[in-house]
């Protein structure tokens, strides 16, 4: 009897799993259609910055109505950490990837950002006790730069015009690696909602610097216009407040590792998306560096442990 009940754990404990999974895959691939969201907007004549800010806000907003009356972490040192996460996971995050899209294609800073996964494991073997450093690890962390330098290079034997897209994309890759992390050493300690709370405040509190600096000019009545209102509907209720709340969830049922790694099937719904609305092309060598990426994170995870 005890140990059919075991089984019958063990069998609820892989359902329950899988679910997490399903939902890890959903949220990447509307994270990967949102990089053509924001560069429709810039072109109709939102800044970086100004596309951030109104989507965080609508975001927060929405929690709000969810959030519990809890304002405060338990510690200072937890507090700081929060505006962290706020950060990494929100302003210089999207800031940098929405900048980049001004000066590369959507898809290379989709697959840049979709090496975030590596990151997030280097970060984890240096700064925690659970990640040994494999060998599969080393060749697919190697794999993936290769990788990345194809799509940087554009599969050529020189730097284009302006490489800062891709540089931008890179930071923004790094920041959600650091995300992920500290994600996973707070999720058994808060709720997913208050942390994903504390990340909307702190996201639009250190945005407010970039208006003192260059003032908002987007005129307000261009959210009037189909096109604005939809993909910040978009941005600000599904791919900021319900997949990053979702995400939370994911990463603490799952391991910041393993949630990581699902970043790198996001490229594929941008090329889909960016050839539909935006009619971007890659060359050969560009492919063979997405290749490259994708099979070098898989490598690296393969021997994950948390």
């Amino acid at each position: 009897m005890k140990e059919q009940q075991n089984e019958l754990k063990k069998t609820n404990a892989v359902s329950s799993k899988w679910f997490y999974h399903l939902i890890a895959l959903a949220i990447v691939t509307v994270w990967g259609s949102t990089l053509v969201s924001s560069k429709i907007l810039l072109k109709d004549g939102m800044r970086e910055d100004e596309i951030f800010f109104a989507r965080i806000v609508l975001a927060y907003v929405c929690i709000l109505f969810i959030s519990p009356r809890r304002l405060w972490a338990d510690t200072w040192r937890d507090e700081l950490w929060m505006v962290l996460l706020g950060v990494t996971g929100g302003s210089l995050y999207f800031i940098s990837e929405n900048y980049a899209l001004r000066y590369t294609m959507a898809n290379n800073v989709s697959f840049i950002v979709s090496a975030s996964p590596l990151i997030t494991m280097l970060l984890a073997f240096c700064f925690t006790k659970t990640m040994k450093l494999s060998r599969m690890l080393v060749v697919g962390t190697l794999l993936a730069l290769v990788g990345v330098g194809l799509v940087i290079f554009n599969g050529v034997g020189q730097v284009e015009v302006n490489p800062l897209g891709d540089l931008l994309a890179i930071v923004s890759s790094s920041c959600f690696g650091v995300y992920c992390l500290l994600l996973k050493k707070f999720g058994n300690r808060y709720s997913p909602i208050f942390i994903t709370r504390k990340v909307f405040a702190y996201a639009l509190l250190t945005t407010l610097p970039c208006f003192i600096l260059m003032p908002w000019e987007f005129d307000l009545s261009g959210f009037l216009r189909p096109t604005i209102y939809s993909n910040i509907l978009f941005l600000g209720l599904v791919a900021s407040f319900g997949c990053f709340l979702l995400w939370s969830v994911v990463t603490k049922k799952l391991g910041a590792v393993i949630t990581a790694n699902y970043n790198y099937i996001s490229p594929i719904a941008t090329i889909i998306v960016s050839q539909i609305f935006l009619g971007e092309k890659m060359n050969l060598l560009s492919w063979i560096g997405c290749g490259l990426i994708l099979a070098g994170v898989m490598l690296a995870n393969k021997d994950v442990n948390e």
